[in-house]
């Protein structure tokens, strides 16, 4: 089969570009179309790829896509790849779902739908204030069209997690299956010369859903050390609640990944208080033996198993993460328990499922 390869940005690394390396690894000679490309920031993880963008991919586009995310539905359908190939896989939560072709099985790995279109509330706070957002809503409704007219056209969806199927069903009228994204196992692991240290560790992108601040505030009233991990938007705001608060540590973006895994194997457990739509976070914490504390919505319960690797709460609040805290003060974990049950995030199962599911649906 010839196979492409089609991915929203490549402009910043997280868990969907994670999937996609390993999508390359399973169809290595599979060119890569997307709507914009960063060279100097993921240039040492593609610079050897067949690469094709739209006719957005400019420099100031890239750095600030979204503000720009009305017209990208029109730079995807820009994107047309002919009749050259026999399997399309679109890597999604945006607009790519809508690329042109004349022929070819289309499968789509929705990691979520359009998230600005259709939760504008929990995720455009970072970029807009709510009035300019409630000025914002026909445009907001065009996204919301133009999101569900093009995932229509994929023959077949996998969505991330059940919490992401579920919402496929409600916003796109569509059935899903369900494949799990994998974990970087030769990179997360339980290192067992690692001791587990006096401090809880909250990581990732610093945006408006994912409520550091709240979690800060909490551990401030627990009196209980805690690192914070990450950069984003918010930033600023995290730095400023941190500053000067005993036990407490900040530290940005960590472009080592060994370092990072030390400090989540050091930690005795990862906060996570938002709502993920699958939270790969969550799995490379438990594939390093540390319990996650997480919230009870989302695709968090379909990793954190409460009592066993983790804990679950059910009150978004600062008490409802202190009462969590406080309840995982007086449990035990075993590290090499935790990091089994995230076995069945592994890399080689992700391929080898995604493998099976292309020879058991695709039908060229």
């Amino acid at each position: 089969m010839k196979v492409a390869l089609v991915h929203d940005y490549l402009d910043q690394f997280g868990g969907q570009e994670r999937v996609l390396l390993n999508l390359i690894e399973i169809f290595p000679e599979a060119p890569v179309y997307t709507l914009l490309y960063e060279p100097q920031s993921l240039g040492h993880l593609f610079g050897d790829k067949e690469i094709h963008t739209s006719f957005a991919d400019k420099p100031f586009i890239r750095k600030r896509h979204r503000l720009f995310i009305p017209i990208l539905g029109h730079a995807a359908q820009s994107l047309d790849l002919g009749d050259k190939y026999d399997l399309i896989i679109s890597n999604t939560m945006g607009f790519v779902k809508n690329i042109r072709y004349k022929r070819g099985f289309h499968l789509s790995y929705i990691h979520s739908p359009l998230r600005y279109a259709w939760e504008p509330w929990t995720y455009l706070p970072d970029l807009f204030p709510r009035p300019l957002i409630w000025a914002g809503m026909p445009a907001i409704r065009y996204m919301r069209w133009q999101d569900k007219r093009s995932a229509q056209k994929p023959d077949y969806i996998l969505a991330n997690s059940h919490h992401i199927a579920g919402k496929i069903r409600d916003f796109y009228g569509r059935e899903a299956a369900v494949l799990h994204p994998p974990v970087e196992d030769a990179l997360f692991y339980r290192d067992p010369h690692i001791q587990k240290q006096n401090y809880y560790l909250i990581y990732g992108r610093i945006i408006h859903y994912k409520k550091f601040p709240m979690v800060i505030r909490a551990f401030k009233r627990l009196g209980l050390p805690l690192k914070v991990v990450g950069a984003g938007p918010e930033e600023h705001t995290v730095r400023e609640l941190m500053n000067g608060t005993n036990g407490f540590q900040y530290l940005s973006f960590i472009k080592d990944e060994n370092k990072l895994r030390e400090i989540i194997c050091g930690a005795k457990a990862s906060i996570i208080p938002q709502i993920e739509d699958f939270g790969l976070v969550t799995a490379e914490s438990i594939a390093c033996g540390t319990p996650v504390i997480g919230y009870n919505r989302g695709g968090t319960v379909e990793v954190v198993q409460d009592g066993v690797n983790g804990i679950l709460f059910d009150s978004q609040t600062e008490e409802g993460v202190m009462d969590a805290v406080r309840r995982f003060e007086k449990l035990n974990f075993d590290p090499k328990t935790v990091a089994k049950t995230a076995e069945r995030f592994s890399k080689e199962s992700f391929k080898k499922r995604f493998a099976e599911i292309v020879r058991t649906v695709v039908n060229v």
